[in-house]
């Protein structure tokens, strides 16, 4: 059997018909939508996605057998029914009538193959390994992968995107950033990044791709803002596609609208790609929900760059201590006596569990478990240095308890 010729069809307007309304149908009729054909569907019953598609009016659908003349007009035919002979009859009548037929049951008496097909941005691949759909299905999820990834340089395109993306890298764990987040990296030509951006994606880097480190080092090296901001500018301005890297997301204590501020103020398009954020997932990693049913239904989130009794500190400490709610505190062990100090005074039990994890989702994450009012020394006891979350609250004592029936059920 010769190699098929593989050819992209533009399907806007153009009538396919599909004849079948069960599972086969379902996978191929979205995809045919997608490509903006009008589709007309013949067949006794429909599958209740199918029927959904049909009441928005997406599919024309004739409800009974096949007929020959079905095949009149359309671009295209999809025989999907269950009977081996009605779809012989079809490729037939598409045949006679020069109208190419994808037979789902028959690959080798099929005249057109269905690839199994992937979108990444504006680069779509299809794959149809000899007619294998599973195998082409394989193939086609390890090619998309690679796209959305970065494994595959697909940085050289025509339609490369200009101007600056802000993206949240998540809270440590490279494998945590958004498909999208790690997309967009993949086309860079300047990634300017934080100290708690995910280091490993940087090594993956194509070599030509300029990399500069906005470090904000607490009492060290600091790269200031308004640098910051120019940079991401300038870069811009000279039709580089200019890729703003973070750690967390962007708009949780990342500066990302003074940034997204500065590029409106100078014309620069800018995307934003959120973030999974270290106030959340960093308690998650541990066990501990932020929130949980009969225990808390609030949770804060609070940057204590500055300790509570600080002049410049707008956080409402007193509010907070009478709050039954959970209390994610970020930049917070170096503050952590002042903290707890504040609590206690303000109203919140001594007794209050809490929990600080250092380098969460990293291989080097470590949690120690106190109370308010012993949590100071034992952070300063066990060495614990940033980045740490503090959580404060009851839930706390819900991931203990987690952690206890999970050791009980291990064999």
């Amino acid at each position: 059997m010769s190699s098929p010729y593989l050819l992209g069809l533009r399907l806007d307007g153009r009538r396919v018909l599909v004849v079948g309304g069960g599972r086969v149908a379902q996978r191929r009729v979205p995809a045919l939508l997608d490509a903006g054909a009008s589709i007309t569907l013949v067949s006794p019953s429909v599958t209740p996605a199918l029927d959904d598609l049909i009441a928005d009016g997406a599919i024309t659908w004739e409800r009974r057998r096949y007929q020959v003349g079905d095949c009149d007009g359309a671009w295209l035919v999809q025989a999907c029914t269950s009977d081996r002979a009605a779809n012989a009859a079809i490729a037939a009548e598409a045949e006679a009538k020069r109208i190419w037929c994808v037979r789902a049951d028959d690959r080798d008496a099929s005249a057109a193959w269905t690839p199994a097909s992937g979108r990444v941005d504006e680069i779509s691949v299809a794959v149809t390994a000899g007619g294998d759909p599973r195998r082409a299905a394989g193939i086609r999820d390890a090619v998309v992968d690679a796209l959305r990834d970065g494994t595959v340089d697909a940085r050289r395109n025509r339609t490369k995107p200009v101007g600056v993306a802000l993206v949240g890298g998540g809270p440590g764990d490279p494998a945590l950033i958004t498909v999208r987040g790690r997309q967009l990296l993949a086309q860079a030509d300047v990634v300017v990044a934080d100290r708690l951006a995910p280091r490993a994606l940087l090594d993956e880097l194509a070599p030509d791709v300029e990399l500069i480190d906005a470090a904000k080092i607490p009492y060290g090296r600091y790269l200031a803002q308004e640098k910051i901001n120019e940079l991401l500018v300038e870069h811009a301005k000279l039709g580089k596609f200019v890729v703003r890297l973070k750690g967390g997301d962007p708009f949780v204590f990342g500066r990302g609208g003074e940034e997204m501020l500065a590029c409106a103020r100078a014309g620069i398009p800018v995307v934003v790609v959120p973030g999974v954020t270290s106030a959340v997932a960093v308690p998650a990693a541990e066990g501990v929900p932020v929130t949980h049913r009969g225990v808390s239904q609030e949770f804060h989130v609070i940057s204590v760059h500055v300790a509570p009794d600080d002049p410049k500190s707008t956080v409402d400490w007193p509010g907070l201590a009478r709050s039954p709610g959970t209390l994610v505190l970020l930049m917070a062990v170096e503050r952590i006596a002042a903290i707890a100090h504040t609590l206690i005074r303000e109203g919140r039990s001594p007794e209050t569990p809490v929990m600080v994890v250092q380098d969460g989702t990293l291989p080097t994450q470590r949690a120690l478990y106190a109370d308010l009012s012993t949590v100071a020394e034992r952070v300063i006891a066990a060495g614990t240095r940033p980045p740490a979350i503090v959580v404060v609250g009851d839930v706390v004592r819900v991931g203990q308890e987690i952690k206890m029936v999970r050791a009980e059920r291990v064999p």
